[in-house]
């Protein structure tokens, strides 16, 4: 080759006549960095014209193939128009990568046997439907990489593997966790589900109960007696979870957006509205038929955190959702959408109700000191019905930490990001536009031995945070 590879691609196109070409505009315009390769200077000169990364080389010499890392790359597609140098070039990749995804266009069904055979992972025929198929499974072969590597991240537990869901773990959490497991099993690997905290909340209370999940309280077993620990509906130790800063997390997978997240497999995706839809799109992947309990944990997760779909629902949640239903017991299901509410949830609700402040469309609400963090968001998502109002933010005192509730239809306004703008510096917070929660520990409050004290101060403090990141400005 006249010349060499470098850059960070996702993919690498083998052979540029027309599909290829096309597929690499198509690739680049969807943001993947894609570099072509093929044996006509004059078909590459094209694509340098065009700023597109390309080189020259015969795909079948492996002075070309050594060039490209393909270890480094999420897939390969080979599109010449011959069979036989398409399976000779796949059988070489194949050899030097066991991992990359590698796609081949084929003239025939025996020749897509053939490219089966030899460890094709998609092969694409026929020719005139060929660039709407290697379109649409650019995002299987992506599917298909991160659970090659979620496999072997968990096949190379040498013991047992711990999944933690993150503090007072709500349905999404525990069902994704449920989920988790099951895969673990799947690929032969035993595993505990773990949480800090309290399952208090009625309808979590249900869920556990009804399904029968085992789940265990991680400050009453021995960590060490996991080999490894994944993380789920969380992004990192300390984010929502109370998990010691020195537990190595091997996989982490949330729906909440995040940055630098740290594992060696790390699925932190914004683009569905529940972590137990990104559970359940790995089961149909991985082809785990789910059990009724587990169907019927993973419903009612993605259904409860998307608030029965008219919050952050994506089309994957509607999908996942119609996948599962099939298998969901219906009678559990309904005991679980409807227990009983619990005398502190009443008491929590009624004094949020009482010291409700209003500014515009905004409600602001100190619930009191409570017990039960998982009171607060039925707090806010009933303030949220008032008449008039767009925006709540409920919060409460438990021990020596303020946590805090919101809730907003304002589609002006990203709530996750006014609290984390309002209370980053002196705490954690952060969320979806429509729903977000945080804590704050008490500090040089916690000093304050009157209660009556305490709760004005700290209202104070919140109000006057919450409302200047939403741009209103309050007198002391």
């Amino acid at each position: 080759m006249a010349e060499d590879v470098n850059g960070n691609y996702e993919y690498v196109i083998l052979g540029c006549g027309g599909l290829g070409s096309s597929v690499v505009k198509d690739l680049i315009s969807a943001g993947k960095k894609v570099l072509a390769v093929d044996i006509n200077p004059e078909k590459v000169e094209v694509l340098k014209d065009q700023e597109i990364d390309a080189i020259v080389g015969d795909i079948r010499d492996d002075e070309t193939l050594d060039k490209i890392d393909f270890d480094k790359i999420t897939g390969v597609l080979i599109l010449t128009s011959d069979d036989q140098v398409n399976r000779e070039v796949a059988l070489k990749i194949r050899k030097r990568s066991s991992d990359v995804l590698i796609v081949t266009r084929a003239s025939s069904p025996k020749a897509r046997d053939e490219m089966e055979e030899i460890g094709v992972d998609v092969v694409i025929t026929p020719i005139e439907s060929m660039k709407q198929q290697l379109l649409s499974s650019i995002k299987k072969v992506e599917s298909l990489r991160k659970l090659k590597l979620l496999r072997n991240v968990i096949q190379n537990t040498n013991g047992k593997l711990g999944i933690f869901t993150h503090d007072n773990p709500d349905p999404d959490s525990i069902a994704s966790a449920l989920a988790l497991r099951e895969i673990a099993k799947h690929f032969g690997v035993e595993a505990d589900i773990l949480y800090y905290g309290e399952i208090q909340h009625q309808q979590n209370k249900a869920m556990v109960n009804l399904l029968n999940i085992p789940m265990l309280k991680a400050n009453e077993v021995n960590l060490s007696e996991y080999s490894k620990f994944a993380l789920v509906d969380s992004a990192g130790p300390g984010v929502n979870n109370s998990i010691p800063n020195d537990v190595k997390i091997s996989i982490i997978i949330d729906h909440h957006p995040a940055e630098n997240v740290e594992a060696e497999f790390a699925d932190v995706r914004g683009d569905v509205g529940a972590t137990a839809t990104i559970l359940t799109l790995y089961l149909q992947d991985l082809k785990i038929v789910p059990t009724k309990t587990l169907a019927t944990a993973l419903f009612f997760g993605i259904q409860t955190e998307t608030e029965e779909f008219r919050r952050n629902a994506r089309t994957n949640d509607f999908l996942a959702s119609a996948y599962l239903y099939p298998f969901v017991d219906n009678e559990l299901l309904e005991k679980m959408e409807g227990p009983a509410l619990s005398t502190e949830t009443l008491d929590v609700l009624g004094t949020a109700i009482k010291n409700r402040e209003i500014f515009s469309s905004f409600l602001i609400s100190f619930a009191g000191f409570i017990t039960d963090k998982d009171t607060l968001p039925q707090a806010a998502d009933f303030l949220l019905k008032l008449e008039g109002i767009s925006t709540v933010l409920v919060f409460g005192i438990i021990k020596d930490n303020v946590y805090l509730s919101a809730r907003n239809t304002d589609v002006r306004i990203n709530i996750g990001d006014v609290l984390k703008k309002a209370f980053k510096d002196v705490g954690s917070a952060g969320g979806h536009a429509h729903a977000a929660g945080g804590k704050i520990p008490l500090g040089i409050f916690g000093d304050v031995s009157d209660k009556e004290t305490l709760a004005k101060l700290v209202t104070q403090a919140v109000k006057k945070r919450f409302l200047s990141a939403l741009g209103i400005e309050i007198e002391d």
